[in-house]
């Protein structure tokens, strides 16, 4: 992590005039300061060395591009570099992943994957400052403001917590932070000291970052054992019915079956699942997503994201053993 300066002395110098001031600005510096006990004039300082960033407020303000079908989703992220690197990675750090699958019960496999997939194994970890970031959307993005406003008072406590500097700090255009992305709420709730070195290092400690993301999946109720997905074949009339709308799990197993859905793995008929369906290469796949599947998507709210992160896992482990 960046070296270990606290709030105060990352405000040592006076910061001239910039993007961040007037009445919005004023107001969070109020809260900050009643409610979390933060020096306003150092954190007016602070803000006003924050720079708007015009390339962000692009970025999220964009019109959705065409969302991808699983045919093309999926050979963006299952590839041979990104599964022989993940090897590596797991080969480098088997020590700190076998011990995060014993203490939290999340396979190693799926730990690597999730690091794969965010950052390419902290290859690609983003380039703008957090406080510009969540500074921009925070006071210049209306629809979503609140949000990105609560992140950046989250981002202050934890420099403040962890004794770094604010500046120092880069993530994300949306603020995502280190090699597991994480979200300053996020790391405040579920990232761990896993070297036990008295710091918290998202960005350049894969012994943290991997302990966190275990941490996450472990707080969002895996079961260390328990399947992900069950393939599964349709017929009737009726199957359509079943297919989820959105990410929650409304029905059971039992109740898919009586709609014509008949899953290869014999999933227990109590079990909650979520029913989709992907575009894949050779037409139309139909899944049961079981309740470790939904612990993927608390992760990224998406069904491809959580099929890629699995079957990355599933690719790296077999890798692995070949290896």
């Amino acid at each position: 992590m960046a070296g270990a300066m606290g709030l105060a002395v990352a405000l040592a110098t006076p910061a001239a005039a910039g993007d961040y001031q007037g009445e919005k600005v004023a107001d969070f510096i109020d809260e900050m300061t009643r409610e979390y006990g933060f020096a306003p004039e150092q954190l007016g300082q602070l803000l006003a060395a924050a720079e708007r960033k015009q390339p962000i407020l692009d970025a999220i303000s964009r019109p959705a591009e065409r969302v991808k079908p699983w045919k093309e989703y999926r050979p963006i992220f299952i590839t041979d570099s990104r599964i022989g690197q993940g090897v590596d990675f797991w080969r480098q750090h088997e020590q700190a992943l076998a011990r995060a699958e014993a203490e939290y019960g999340v396979p190693a496999q799926v730990i690597v994957a999730i690091i794969g997939v965010e950052t390419f194994y902290g290859r690609n970890t983003g380039s703008y400052r957090v406080l510009d970031a969540l500074s921009t959307l925070g006071f210049d993005y209306p629809p979503r403001a609140p949000f990105f406003r609560k992140e950046l008072r989250e981002f202050l406590l934890l420099a403040r917590e962890e004794q770094v500097d604010p500046l120092s700090l880069k993530g994300s255009y949306a603020g995502a932070m280190g090699l597991p992305q994480f979200m300053p709420s996020s790391f405040r709730a579920y990232a761990v000291d896993f070297d036990g070195d008295g710091h918290i290092d998202i960005w350049n400690n894969p012994v943290d970052a991997i302990g966190s993301v275990a941490n996450y999946f472990k707080a969002h109720g895996w079961v260390a054992g328990a399947p992900v997905v069950s393939r599964a074949g349709v017929s009737g009339e009726r199957f359509e019915e079943g297919l989820t709308q959105g990410l929650e799990a409304n029905a059971s197993a039992a109740q898919l079956r009586e709609l014509g859905w008949a899953d290869e793995d014999q999933v227990p008929a109590e079990t909650p699942v979520t029913a989709f369906r992907l575009e894949g290469p050779e037409g139309d796949e139909y899944w049961l997503g079981l309740p470790n599947f939904y612990v993927i998507t608390r992760y990224n709210r998406s069904v491809m994201y959580a099929m890629a992160v699995h079957q990355l896992a599933e690719q790296l482990a077999a890798a692995r053993r070949a290896s």
